[in-house]
Order: structure tokens, then C-alpha cells, then sequence
């Protein structure tokens, strides 16, 4: 996913048509949370002008990371829709110092590494595979979870320690 800039200039009227699959598994070392990743899908356009290229690109592929319970590997899939400019005489344009834009380094735009940039943001913080809820402990001895929503029954609500019992007076209670 390099390009120099002469290269595209010949596609300043039509546009360049990215139909790439770009290999990424250095991105396993770079980031723990990725255990595996295929490779990566771009398809889109870029449109050239004389002062700017504009990419507007899809990334599609499946990484593996591990379940937040149970660390088992899990596949996520995603679909990354990247819009990036590249200005080709920033001292024309005076956004770019507070635009977020790309330079070309030297004659050449490499747009690999705002693709891994991407991919990278990209890994979930949280993902659980179906099988962590059989590995989740409900209950155990003296507790037990459950939701706000869940109210326990009369029977199991817990007996009020008699030297507090004068502070319920304090507090009104909407159970009466």
C-alpha cells in the first residue's frame, strides 16, 4: 500500500480503485491482544487532486482475541471505513496544522501504517466467548450474584443484627 506521488498523479482524472489484500500479522507482535489476524481487505478509491489525495477505503478481516473470562481464543470480525488525506504542498494549505492530515514521506504516500493504526484501535476491550457464561460462578457459600432488578425472596432476605435493629427507626422504609 505505497504509492509515489508521479504514480497516482496518473490517475488525477479518473481516481485509483483499491481492491487490495494486504497481510498484517506483524500487528501480533505489536499488540498482546491480538493472537491472530487474516489478512485484511482494503477496497475504495482515492481521488487525486493537485494539492491532495483523499483515500476513502473499507478494511474487512477477522482477528482472534482472547475472551476476557476465560482468555479462549474468540474470532471478531471487522469492517473499518477509513476516510485519510494526504497533502501533497502543505505550505498551500494552512489547515493542516490543526486538520487531521498526513504528509508524504519524501515522493512516496505509504498507507500501511495508518491501516495498523486502524486495525489496531480497532481490537475490542471487551469480548466474551458463548461458552464463558458456563465458566461464570453464580453463587457460592454465604453469596450469591444477582441483578438490581432481581429481588430476593422474604425468606432469604438477610435476619437484622439485633444491637442495629433500633437504627431502622432512623430510616423510613417503603416495604410497609
Amino acid at each position: 500500500m505505497k504509492w509515489s506521488i508521479i504514480q497516482l498523479q496518473k490517475y488525477r482524472d479518473r481516481g485509483l480503485e483499491i481492491d487490495e489484500t494486504v497481510d498484517v500479522t506483524e500487528l501480533t507482535a505489536l499488540d498482546n491482544d491480538i493472537r491472530r489476524i487474516s489478512p485484511v481487505h482494503v477496497t475504495g478509491r482515492a481521488d487525486i487532486r493537485h494539492d491532495q489525495i483523499v483515500f476513502h477505503v473499507k478494511a474487512t478481516g477477522e482477528m482472534v482475541v482472547p475472551c476476557s473470562r476465560t482468555l479462549v481464543d474468540v474470532p471478531y470480525s471487522f469492517d473499518i471505513p477509513l476516510t485519510e488525506r494526504f497533502l501533497l504542498k502543505p505550505e498551500e494549505d494552512e489547515s493542516y496544522e490543526t486538520e487531521d492530515v498526513h504528509l508524504p514521506e519524501g515522493n512516496v504516500i505509504d498507507f500501511r501504517p495508518i491501516l495498523e493504526e486502524a486495525i489496531i484501535l480497532e481490537v475490542p476491550m471487551q469480548i466474551f466467548s458463548e461458552e464463558a457464561d458456563q465458566h461464570v460462578v453464580h453463587s457460592g457459600k454465604d453469596w450469591a450474584f444477582f441483578e438490581e432488578e432481581d429481588k430476593l425472596p422474604e425468606k432469604e432476605k438477610p435476619a437484622v443484627d439485633p444491637r442495629l435493629a433500633g437504627l431502622q427507626n432512623f430510616f423510613p422504609s417503603d416495604d410497609k
